[in-house]
């Protein structure tokens, strides 16, 4: 189907393939980020019901290390904070790319005259 269509609208129809793609990988590192993010709270929701003088330890690589409460608690709010950004960062990242793909979507269907030419329906629906 896409060989029959003009050079234009195939250059189009790629781009929209491409978009797709940055999509899914925005989506899949705001998910991930989401869940370092809610781990990250729930850990310093905790951190703050415990007693500073309460022996702590850390993940370093395969190691637990012991570490200073305060330390500790700055490192989990710096992180917190660094995460919030990140999400919030990819949160506008993908808004653009789908204002990208729809803009890019309404472009091929002009291109293929008007009401939805056979092509879209494929692209579209994924």
């Amino acid at each position: 189907m896409q060989g029959n269509l003009p050079p234009e609208a195939q250059e189009k129809l790629e781009e929209l393939q491409d978009l797709q793609e940055t999509a899914q990988e925005v989506a899949t590192q705001k998910q991930q980020a989401e869940t370092q993010l809610t781990e990250s709270q729930t850990a310093l929701e905790e951190i703050e019901n415990i007693d500073g003088e309460t022996q702590m330890y850390r993940n370093v690589g395969e190691l637990l290390v012991e570490t200073e409460y305060e330390e500790a608690k700055d490192e989990l709010e710096e992180k917190v904070d660094s995460l919030e950004v990140r999400v919030e960062t990819l949160d506008k990242q993908e808004e653009r790319v789908q204002d990208q793909f729809e803009e890019l979507q309404q472009e091929l269907q002009q291109m293929l005259g008007g009401a939805g030419g056979g092509p879209m329906g494929g692209a579209g629906g994924a």
